[in-house]
C-alpha cells in the first residue's frame, strides 16, 4: 500500500502558543510556593482543610527557543483578570456610552436552562414596569433584612441538622437518588441560582472565618462540570460583553443595580457602568431595564465571544488517531472494532467544512498516511529512524476531511489487514506520540491513542514495575508516580499548543499506566482502560468499547480552551482536580474540554467574611466550538454566609464533600502512601462527627451521633476504603488500581458516587406502583437497597449499578416466571455463563425491566454494559466486592468500621 520511504527531513513549524512563564522556569522546584495566607499543612492522616500544595508546575527542562520560556501567557491576558487584575484594569471591547445600536444584538434559544430537581419554574427578582432603582430588591447587598429570618437556629431543628446514632438506625439509604442540599437564600434568588448538576458546593453554608472553618473539620471545595450536555443553553450574540473593570467577572443575576446606569459586582463590589447597548432587551424588546436581560437572568449563560477573545482565528476542528499495530496489538482484534467505528461514525465527528483528520501506526518504527486529494490510494511512509522522528510531508498527512473522506474510508477498511502478519512485537510509543505533537503543533487538536502494551523502544520505554506476588498483601502499595517525566513533559508541550491526548489502554498485561496516564492528566484529555481486551475471549468489553467509541466520536468538544474559577473577595483557591495545566493560580489550560469530565476545586477563607451575607463563585470557560465559533459558556452560584457551627453542618452536602475527599486521598496516595491516604480518609469522618459532637448537637447523647445531613458520610468512607483505588489485602492489578484513581479524580460527581457507593435494586418483583413516565414509557422505580448480602435472597433477581458495569444477579431459587419471561430460558441452568443482553420478549416483566435498565443507562454518557451473573459465575467475585457494608477478611464490616469511629470520636 504505498511505497516505505524516508523522505528529506523537514524543519518543524514554528510552534503556535508558547507555554506561559509558569510553564517551565529554569531552577524552578517542582512544587511551587504557596499561596499567602494558607493555614499550615496537616499532619499526616489528616485530609479535611489540607493546605495541600499548588499542583506541580512543569518538571524543570530545557525549552527548544530559549525565548518560549519567557513569553507572557498570551491566553491569561485574554479572558483576563486573575489575581492581579484590579491593578491594571483591562480596556472593555468598547468605550461605554456608544450610540444606541440601531440593530439590537441576536439571542438564540432564548430558553432558561432547566430548574434544579424539586426547584420552582424561574421567574424573574425585579417587579415589572417602571421603578426606582435606588433600593433594588434582592442584590446580595441588601439581603440582610431578607436573610435575618433565616437563622437555622430555629426552635424546630431543620431536618438536616436532625441528630442520628448510627449504631442503632441501620436504614439510612433514601429509597432513590441523595438530593443536593438547597441553598438556604431568599427564593426569588435560589430560583436565579446554578444548576447543582453543574456547580456545587461541598458547603451551601459558607463559613465566616477560615478558624470556624477549622472547627467544623469540613473540607471546602467546589466540584464542577463546567461542559456539560445541556438541552437548553441561552447563547447571547452581542458586540458587548459585560464585565467587572476591576476583577473581570462577568454580569451575573447577582449583582446589584444601585440605578439604571450602575452595577455592582458581587465579587469585588466595585460599582460599573452599565454599556449602553446593555439597556436594551431583545427578549421584551424594551429599553432601560438592564436587570431584565438574559445575562442578569440565568446562572448559566453562553456568549458568542467577539474578536478581542481570539489570539488568532479559531483553530479548525483537527483529529488525528494513533494506533497500536504491534503483534500484540493485531492479536487483540481491536483495530477491527476501532476502525469500523470510525466508519460508521465519520459523518457525526463535530466539525465544519475546515475539519483535518491524520492517521500514524506504530510498532518498532512509525508510519504516516499520505492521504492527498488526487491519490488513488492511501500511501503509507514509514519512519524508521525513531530516535529522531520527523514528519515526512506535513502537507498531506493532515488532511480536510470532505474533501479526502473516500482515501480516509479506504485507510480504515484496510488498515485491520496490512497488519495481520506481522511479527513486529516491539511498540515505540514515545516517538509515536512526539510524531503526533509535531504534527498537530501548527493547528493544535485532539489526539486519540490505541495502545496495547508496555512501550518498549524509543524515548518513554518504560519496564514493568508490578510485582504480582504483593498485589494483596502489601500495605503500602509502590509504583503510583510516573517511572519517567517522559509522558508529563511531552503533555505540558501538547498543553502549550492546545494539543490534548485521550489515551485508549486495551491490554491485559501491565503497561504502567501510571506513567502513561501524565499524557493525557496534564493536556486535559481523557483515560479509557479496557483490561484483559480481546475480540473473541472478551465479547463484553468489545461491545463497551464500540459504544464508547460512538459516544467519543460524536459528542460536543471545545478547542484551544481555557477555564478560570473566580470567587467573592476573602476566599481563595488553593487546589484543582482533574485533567488539565494550571497556567495561574485560578486559570486552567485545557486544550480540549468535552461533557463528559469534571473538575474540583479546594477553597479557604483568607479573609474574615463577616459583612457579607452571600458570597458567588463564577466559573468562565473560554473554547472554540468544532464549528469554529469562539464562545463563552458561564456559570455563577450564590451560597449564604452563615457564624454558627450548626448552621455549616446543616448546609453540608455529602456527596460533594465525599467527591473531593476522594480526589485529595488520590493526591495523598500518589504524593505521600497509599496507607496515608486511607488513614486521612478514615480521619476525616472521624474529626467532622467530633466537631459535630463538641460544637453542633445542642443536646449530648450517646452511641455515634452524626446529623441527618452526614448519616451517610461514614458509609461512603467505607465504601471509598474498599474502592479498586484505594483497596488492601484484596488482590488489585496495579493498572487497575491507577485507573481507578484517574477516575476519581477526573469524573464529573454523579457518576462517581455510582463507583464510590453502587445502587442494588430488586428487580424480579418489578410494578408500575410509584413508576415515572416519560416519553409514553414507564419506568419503574424500585427501592435502593443496603449494600450488604444480606439483602440478596435466593429467590429472588437483584440488579446493581456500579456506574461503568451493571450486574444482574439470579439466585438459584429465584421464581420461574422471571427467568422465563425475562431472562428468555427455560431455568436458572440455562442461564449463559456470558450473557451480556437481554431478550426483547413481549412480556411485561420484560418490559418493564428493559425500561428500566435503558432508562438507569440513559442518565450517563457512556454505556455500562450488563452482566447477567449466576450464584457460580466467574463474575460473581466481582459483584461481591461492592457489598460494601459486608466484612472482608482484609476489611472491616460497616458495622464493626462505625465502633471504630465510635471509639475514636468518644476519646
Amino acid at each position: 500500500m504505498g511505497s516505505r520511504t524516508a523522505p528529506h527531513r523537514e524543519s518543524a513549524p514554528p510552534p503556535f502558543n508558547p507555554p506561559s512563564s509558569q510553564t517551565y522556569q529554569p531552577g524552578r522546584q517542582p512544587f511551587g510556593p504557596p499561596p499567602p495566607l494558607r493555614p499550615a499543612a496537616p499532619p499526616t492522616g489528616q485530609l479535611n482543610n489540607a493546605a495541600t500544595p499548588p499542583p506541580p508546575a512543569a518538571a524543570k527542562q530545557e525549552v527548544p527557543g530559549a525565548e518560549r520560556a519567557h513569553i507572557h501567557n498570551s491566553f491569561d491576558a485574554l479572558e483576563s483578570g486573575g489575581r492581579n487584575a484590579a491593578q491594571h484594569p483591562p480596556q472593555m471591547g468598547r468605550a461605554v456610552g456608544l450610540s444606541y445600536p440601531s440593530l439590537p444584538p441576536g439571542y438564540q434559544n432564548m430558553a432558561a436552562p432547566p430548574s434544579a430537581p424539586g426547584m420552582q419554574p424561574r421567574s424573574q427578582p425585579y417587579p415589572a414596569g417602571a421603578q426606582s432603582f435606588q433600593q433594588a430588591p434582592l442584590g446580595p447587598a441588601q439581603l440582610g433584612s431578607a436573610l435575618g429570618g433565616m437563622s437555622l437556629h430555629q426552635s424546630q431543628p431543620p431536618e438536616a441538622l436532625r441528630a442520628i446514632n448510627l449504631l442503632q438506625e441501620r436504614n439510612l439509604l433514601p429509597q432513590g437518588p441523595v438530593t443536593p442540599p438547597v441553598p438556604c437564600l431568599p427564593q426569588d434568588l435560589q430560583r436565579l441560582n446554578c444548576s447543582p448538576e453543574v456547580f456545587r458546593c461541598t458547603l451551601t453554608n459558607i463559613p465566616q472565618t477560615q478558624s470556624l472553618l477549622n472547627k467544623a473539620k469540613l473540607p471546602l471545595g467546589l466540584l464542577l462540570h463546567p461542559f456539560r450536555d445541556m438541552s437548553q443553553l441561552p447563547v447571547v450574540t452581542s458586540s458587548t460583553i459585560v464585565r467587572c473593570r476591576s476583577c473581570r467577572t462577568y454580569i451575573n443575576p447577582f449583582v446589584t443595580f444601585l440605578d439604571q446606569r450602575r452595577w455592582k459586582c458581587n465579587l469585588c463590589y466595585r460599582v460599573n457602568e452599565v454599556p449602553e447597548e446593555f439597556m436594551y432587551n431583545p427578549v421584551s424588546r424594551s429599553y432601560g431595564e438592564p436587570h431584565k436581560r438574559p445575562e442578569v437572568q440565568n446562572p448559566t449563560i453562553e456568549f458568542i465571544a467577539p474578536s478581542e477573545y481570539m489570539l488568532r482565528p479559531p483553530q479548525p476542528a483537527v483529529y488525528l488517531f494513533v494506533l497500536d499495530v504491534s503483534h500484540n496489538a493485531v492479536e487483540t482484534g481491536y483495530l477491527d472494532t476501532v476502525c469500523q467505528s470510525l466508519l460508521d461514525s465519520l459523518s457525526l465527528l463535530p466539525g465544519d467544512t475546515r475539519t483535518k483528520i491524520g492517521f500514524i501506526t506504530f510498532d518498532s518504527t512509525v508510519h504516516f498516511y499520505n492521504l492527498q486529494e488526487g491519490l488513488s490510494q492511501p500511501q503509507m511512509l514509514v519512519v524508521s529512524d525513531i530516535e529522531d522522528i520527523f514528519i515526512p510531508t506535513p502537507d498531506s498527512l493532515l488532511v480536510n476531511l470532505s474533501e479526502c473522506k473516500e482515501l480516509v474510508q479506504d485507510l480504515l477498511k484496510g488498515l485491520p489487514q496490512m497488519f495481520t502478519r506481522t511479527l513486529e512485537t516491539q511498540c515505540a510509543l514515545g516517538p509515536a506520540l512526539q510524531a503526533a505533537f509535531k504534527l498537530l503543533s501548527p493547528t493544535g487538536g485532539r489526539v486519540s491513542v490505541f495502545q496495547t502494551q508496555l512501550p518498549s523502544v524509543g524515548v518513554g520505554a518504560l519496564k514493568s514495575r508490578e510485582d504480582p506476588n504483593q498485589r494483596a498483601s502489601a500495605k503500602d502499595i509502590p509504583h503510583l508516580t510516573p517511572a519517567t517525566d517522559f509522558y508529563k513533559k511531552l503533555a505540558l508541550d501538547c498543553s502549550g499548543q492546545q494539543i490534548a491526548v485521550d489515551l485508549f489502554l486495551l491490554s491485559g498485561q501491565y503497561c504502567d499506566l501510571a506513567s502513561l496516564a501524565c499524557i493525557s492528566k496534564y493536556s486535559a484529555g481523557g483515560v479509557h482502560y479496557y483490561p484483559s481486551y480481546h475480540h473473541l475471549h472478551n465479547p463484553a468489553q468489545v461491545e463497551q468499547l464500540q459504544r464508547d467509541l460512538k459516544r467519543y466520536i460524536s459528542r460536543k468538544i471545545g478547542f484551544e480552551s481555557v477555564m478560570r474559577v473566580r470567587c467573592t473577595k476573602g476566599l481563595s483557591i488553593h487546589t484543582f482536580h482533574g485533567n488539565f495545566f494550571v497556567r495561574s493560580t485560578d486559570l486552567l489550560s485545557l486544550p480540549n474540554i468535552n461533557p463528559d469530565s469534571g473538575f474540583a476545586v479546594q477553597m479557604s477563607i483568607e479573609e474574615n467574611l463577616v459583612d457579607m451575607q452571600v458570597v458567588s463563585f463564577q466559573a468562565a470557560l473560554l473554547y472554540t466550538s468544532s464549528k469554529g465559533e469562539r464562545r463563552i459558556r458561564v456559570h455563577t452560584l450564590c451560597l449564604p454566609v452563615v457564624n454558627s457551627m450548626a448552621d455549616i453542618f446543616a448546609g453540608a452536602d455529602v456527596q460533594a464533600i465525599t467527591g473531593l475527599l476522594a480526589s485529595m486521598a488520590v493526591d495523598r496516595s500518589v504524593t505521600a502512601s497509599l496507607s496515608d491516604a486511607r488513614d486521612a480518609l478514615v480521619n476525616a469522618a472521624i474529626d467532622s462527627l467530633r466537631a459535630y459532637r463538641s460544637g453542633g448537637l445542642s443536646v449530648q447523647q450517646p452511641g455515634l451521633v452524626a446529623p441527618a445531613c452526614l448519616r451517610l458520610l461514614p458509609l461512603y468512607v467505607v465504601a471509598l476504603l474498599k474502592q479498586k483505588a484505594f483497596r488492601t489485602g484484596t488482590s488489585t492489578r496495579l493498572d487497575e488500581r491507577v485507573f481507578a484513581m484517574c477516575q476519581l479524580k477526573y469524573q464529573p460527581l454523579a457518576y462517581l458516587m455510582l463507583m464510590i457507593h453502587p445502587a442494588l435494586y430488586r428487580v424480579d418483583n418489578l410494578t408500575d406502583e410509584g413508576a415515572i413516565s416519560i416519553a409514553d414509557r414507564t419506568i419503574p422505580q424500585p427501592a435502593i437497597l443496603q449494600l450488604s448480602v444480606e439483602k440478596l435472597s435466593r429467590d429472588g433477581s437483584f440488579l446493581m449499578d456500579s456506574g461503568s458495569v451493571l450486574y444482574l444477579w439470579v439466585g438459584r431459587n429465584c421464581a420461574p416466571n422471571f427467568i422465563t419471561q425475562v431472562l428468555g430460558v427455560p431455568n436458572y441452568t440455562a442461564i449463559p455463563q456470558t450473557m451480556t443482553q437481554l431478550p426483547e420478549l413481549d412480556t411485561a416483566e420484560s418490559t418493564r425491566t428493559r425500561a428500566f435498565i435503558s432508562w438507569l443507562r440513559e442518565q450517563r454518557p457512556f454505556y455500562p454494559i450488563l452482566h447477567v451473573i449466576r450464584e457460580e459465575s466467574p463474575l460473581k467475585a466481582s459483584f461481591m466486592q461492592h457489598m460494601v457494608e459486608d466484612r472482608t477478611e482484609s476489611a472491616l464490616s460497616y458495622y464493626e468500621f462505625l465502633l471504630h469511629l465510635q471509639q475514636q470520636v468518644n476519646k
